[in-house]
């Protein structure tokens, strides 16, 4: 199936190439998982190609991103709890956004800057900036800042690699997948720890 969007972009004018690129990094924030690293890679192909400026493509790619992560912030600013407590978002439960707010406790607006490269946690992190209230100018500057690294090195590996952009975007699903994996097993870790040290005071009490 990425195979026929893939062959669907190379046959889209350079505004179509352009809002496609801003529509997938816009959606990966709003309903993940998505295959917009992937896609953005194809789009770094066919800047190679000519179809379309560098430059524009990393702007407009970013902010994609970055309104998709403002989307999110802002739901989780208005409705936090409340929200993830319907399910209607089944990607945000809730220990995930505990455990997001944990890291913005212990380093701060560092997550922000280093979201782009957590690759299946970005709709999580920007959602938990906002129920952690985080200043919103500075966190729309640093995911901004993380972003435009993110999606020039995406667009730059498509463009170095050419016809051959199925190899990078192998390593680029990969990477997500491990990164997915490893945010899945801190988050875990940290439930049973807490647990156990919940108990062990309960236990301290008795």
């Amino acid at each position: 199936m990425l195979e026929q969007w893939v062959a669907s972009l190379q046959h889209l004018p350079p505004e179509g190439i352009l809002l496609v690129a801003f529509l997938v990094t816009l959606v990966e924030n709003l309903f993940p998982p998505s295959p917009s690293d992937t896609l953005l890679v194809f789009c770094g192909v066919l800047v190679g190609l000519g179809a379309v400026d560098f430059a524009t493509m990393v702007l407009v790619a970013t902010l994609g991103s970055v309104t998709g992560f403002s989307a999110m912030f802002w739901l989780g600013y208005q409705f936090g709890v409340r929200l993830v407590d319907t399910q209607r978002l089944r990607f945000l439960p809730l220990d995930a956004v505990e455990t997001v707010e944990q890291w913005f406790r212990r380093y701060g607006y560092w997550v922000i800057v280093a979201n782009r490269f957590l690759s299946g946690t970005r709709a999580v992190i920007s959602f938990a900036a906002g129920m952690s209230k985080l200043s919103f100018p500075v966190t729309l500057v640093l995911s901004a800042v993380s972003a435009l690294v993110w999606n020039t090195l995406l667009v730059t590996a498509g463009w170095s690699v050419g016809q051959n952009w199925q190899e990078i975007a192998h390593w680029v699903q990969l990477y997500g997948i491990v990164i997915t994996v490893l945010v899945l097993g801190l988050s875990i870790g940290w439930i049973l720890w807490r647990r156990l040290r919940v108990r062990k005071v309960k236990q301290s009490v008795q």
